[in-house]
């Protein structure tokens, strides 16, 4: 397990999005940083499938709201956090495992202003840093997969949600078996450490304690978006190339293409999760 734990770092801390990346190409489209808005960081700081509208969904099946107590786990930079902190008015406490992207989050924040209103703990969403039933929602997006026990993941956020709190996330699914190289190259080339169907994410939800309210498979709408976003990566990685500089990290392209291809033929997919903690 602690392989896996220091693999997810590795990953994210050679993550092509960082908060420096993000300041430098804010810096030269507005020609300074003075006076950011959260809004000027939306384009740049959500690094999951659907952009905002996916955070909309998500608020709407956790109900978060004005004064909301929200952890979201897995935080990374903390872009989902601060829009749900500046459009539905939620206290966000993200948990992230990479120091860098902590940093990074914490850093972003203060420069729009939400510093008040999120914070990102350095952590370990198997054991999180936080006190029991004293939130209102969890959230999480396209981040389990890294996680090694997901079951201890959920009994967690179960701890940490009052009665009547609500767990809504989307994480990659398995729809038809892997082999045991495909298993091998999304691990090697993007730290996925747990990847099961639908129907176990709903057996260990249960075994944690939740009622699950609603399962919607998003597999046909991720295939249209990782394409496109991978028709991006692609086209970044042929303009280095063409510059003489590095194209980046090649196991994550390999595994990144492989992953769109059996999401594209349905073998992956997607599933956004809503359960309720009675």
């Amino acid at each position: 397990m602690t392989s896996q734990i220091h693999s997810a770092i590795d990953f994210y801390e050679r993550h092509p999005i960082s908060a420096q990346i993000i300041l430098a190409k804010l810096e030269v489209t507005r020609g300074t940083l003075e006076g950011l808005q959260p809004e000027d960081l939306f384009a740049h700081d959500q690094d999951h499938y659907g952009g905002l509208a996916a955070n909309d969904a998500l608020a709407k099946r956790a109900r978060i709201g004005i004064g909301s107590k929200v952890v979201d786990l897995c935080a990374g930079l903390g872009g989902p956090a601060r829009y749900l902190a500046h459009r539905h008015g939620a206290i966000v406490t993200g948990v992230e495992l990479t120091p860098a992207r902590v940093a990074g989050a914490a850093e972003l924040s203060r420069r729009v202003g939400l510093e008040g209103k999120v914070r990102v703990l350095e952590g370990n969403v198997m054991d999180l840093p936080l006190a029991d039933a004293s939130f209102d929602a969890v959230v999480s997006q396209e981040a389990l997969l890294h996680v090694p026990d997901i079951g201890r993941t959920f009994a967690e956020a179960h701890r940490v949600l009052r009665s009547g709190g609500r767990f809504a996330f989307t994480n990659w699914i398995v729809h038809r078996p892997l082999s045991d190289a495909q298993r091998q190259l999304l691990w090697d080339g993007m730290a996925a450490a747990t990847l099961i169907g639908i129907d176990r994410h709903a057996e260990l939800l249960r075994a944690a304690g939740f009622e699950i309210e609603t399962v919607e498979d998003e597999t046909e709408s991720w295939g249209a978006i990782l394409g496109e976003r991978l028709r991006m990566y692609e086209k970044l990685r042929s303009e280095a190339e063409a510059a003489g500089t590095p194209a980046g990290h090649d196991d994550f392209y390999r595994s990144y293409v492989l992953f769109v291809d059996l999401v594209q033929r349905k073998a992956m997919g997607g599933a956004r999760f809503t359960a309720v903690k009675s």
